[in-house]
């Protein structure tokens, strides 16, 4: 296997199982050399936990990326997750224009809504900022929250798939290449994700857990993002990426409420992927 190096971009929580306490080891575990830029350091992450401490870690992203350039340092792909600002995806545009190799990935988590609601601190300013640098990426990982702050298509909670086909168009039209659609259900007691790679849409559909987990989509755009780099296609690496989720809910315990037990789940992930 030749030997590949990302970049993942996004916060950390120094407890609770989300952004870069996710990504950097199931993306070693896929065995693909993992580098880190965290845009923010937490105690914990944001949901159940109070009086959490917060540093932003936005003007430490230029010096950091000069010192790369220096060094001649490259990445074959850079995946972001969680940004907190608008500076924050100017900065993310810098380092996709500088510091990646000839046919680097750009994979994009736009990390910033769900059940119809922008995260806190977030407006519609930041949604169009994001759906530019969604332009930018190779790949996009959205929820259907996430895809219609992003388009201005009115979100519902029940659809069919001509909505999601309205969705993937509007998508599209802002420049935006091949999406990952998580979360898209059309039958009750299941969900999945639509693929959209160039003009072929495929549907991966399992069972839906009645279970509310903190850092699942983080676990999941770090499968996806292993998995793809060792060489599986967009469609298979969601695959992957959504029975490897299912597995680390259903390794968790009910009195675990702050993330999901991805770590006894890891050989699964590995033995799938040799």
């Amino acid at each position: 296997m030749e030997n590949k190096r990302i970049l993942t971009v996004q916060d950390i929580s120094c407890v609770g199982q989300c952004s870069l306490t996710v990504a950097l080891p199931i993306l070693s575990a896929c065995g693909i050399e993992t580098c880190v830029l965290p845009s923010a350091v937490l105690s914990t992450h944001t949901g159940g936990f109070k009086g959490y401490t917060f540093r932003d870690l936005t003007e430490d992203i230029p010096p950091i990326r000069k010192h790369w350039e220096a060094e001649k340092i490259v990445f074959d792909a850079v995946y972001t997750g969680y940004l907190g600002s608008t500076k924050q995806i100017d900065y993310v545009r810098d380092i996709f224009n500088s510091t990646v190799a000839s046919g680097a990935k750009k994979i994009v988590d736009p990390a910033m809504a769900d059940n119809g609601k922008l995260y806190y601190g977030f407006d519609q300013n930041f949604a169009d900022a994001m759906a530019a640098l969604c332009a930018d990426a190779d790949v996009i990982l959205p929820n259907i929250t996430e895809a219609c702050f992003m388009t201005g298509i009115e979100y519902k909670e029940s659809y069919d798939e001509k909505y999601i086909e309205t969705l993937f168009k509007a998508m599209a039209d802002k420049g935006i290449k091949d999406v990952i659609l998580t979360g898209v259900g059309f039958e009750k007691g299941f969900t999945g994700v639509m693929v959209k790679t160039g003009g072929k849409v495929e549907y991966y559909r399992h069972k839906r857990l009645d279970v509310s987990s903190h850092g699942t989509g983080d676990v999941y755009a770090s499968a996806f993002c292993g998995a793809l780099l060792r060489g599986y296609s967009e469609y298979d690496s969601a695959k992957i990426a959504a029975d490897f989720t299912v597995e680390c809910i259903k390794s968790t315990e009910k009195e675990h409420w702050y993330g999901v037990r991805f770590e006894p789940t890891l050989p699964k992930l590995i033995e799938k992927l040799k």
